[in-house]
């Protein structure tokens, strides 16, 4: 055990990342979106982070928050005074709107902070099966290698979400894209929102996908985010609130010894707003989707 845990820590040190290693209790490693508070200030938002038992946040630019373009405007040191004064750390980048293929600049400000994981949407055509589907996946996973190179040199991950219209939108299109980026830093960014709400499904795919696991949101579909609609509906997109049981994803994730990110998530309707008219209510509805993961972790087997 003496040799194991030496070796364990060797190589955490090597990769500057620390995976669990059965050795530890697990727990998820929690990350706010910032998205989740609209288009707030940082100012605002940092001092929240903590409260939701995360130490991290995922900055998301227009339309979804402005948080991202509001480093921008302020500056870096003023940004960095900021997560300093508040202990907050970078750990994400959500680039949506840049593109898998131009993130390289997006890697030198996320490098800055200590950030290692860019999120990001797949380019291709979609409504493909098969044969055809898995060329697809194959060609973008090709013309996507000297960005990934570019990635490893930098010590990022590229985390690709199974977005609903893309190329990736189908559990096996998610399994075909992990297969063809194998042994380069690529990862899924996975969202249950977007597939079909069978958690023994799921928790497969979990067990599949592995260390290409990167980033798991806390994110169910309920009844849909493209609509405006009550408050009590909208968040049935949140751990505990609509009908999909966590508890087989949880176990597979522990199965894993999953390592990467958690983002407790859901959208509101508008887009870029808040939704809640006050902050509390936001940070309250993460507090309660952090305390329903908890508690259902705790039930699992060893």
């Amino acid at each position: 055990m003496f040799l194991k845990t030496g070796l364990l820590a060797s190589a955490a040190a090597a990769t500057g990342r620390l995976w669990a290693d059965g050795l530890t209790a697990f727990n998820l490693r929690y990350v706010v979106g910032s998205s989740i508070y609209g288009n707030l200030p940082l100012s605002v938002i940092l001092p929240e982070v903590r409260k939701t038992g995360a130490d991290y946040i995922d900055l998301w630019p227009r339309k979804w928050g402005t948080q991202r373009e509001q480093v921008d405007e302020m500056g870096y040191e003023k940004f960095g005074e900021l997560l300093e004064q508040n202990r907050v750390k970078v750990a994400i980048s959500t680039r949506f709107d840049l593109g898998p293929f131009k993130l390289e600049p997006e890697m030198t400000f996320l490098q800055r902070f200590g950030g290692n994981v860019l999120v990001v949407g797949c380019k291709g055509p979609v409504g493909l099966q098969g044969d055809a589907l898995r060329s697809e996946v194959k060609k973008f996973a090709g013309q996507m290698r000297p960005h990934l190179a570019a990635a490893e040199k930098m010590g990022m991950t590229i985390a690709l979400e199974n977005h609903a219209g893309t190329i990736i939108e189908t559990p096996d299109a998610i399994r075909w894209l992990a297969e063809f980026t194998a042994g380069q830093p690529m990862g899924i960014a996975l969202a249950p929102y977007h597939l079909e709400q069978n958690a023994p499904m799921l928790a497969g795919l979990i067990r599949d996908l592995g260390p290409k696991l990167a980033l798991f949101y806390g994110w169910q579909y309920g009844v849909g985010c493209m609509k405006v609609m009550p408050e009590d509906q909208e968040t049935l997109q949140l751990p505990g609130r609509g009908n999909l049981d966590f508890t087989p994803l949880l176990q597979a994730l522990k199965d894993i010894r999953f390592a990467g990110w958690t983002e407790i998530f859901m959208h509101h309707t508008p887009r870029g707003l808040p939704p809640f008219p006050t902050v509390p209510p936001i940070t309250a509805e993460l507090v309660r989707a952090h305390d329903y993961l908890t508690a259902r972790l705790a039930t699992l087997q060893t």
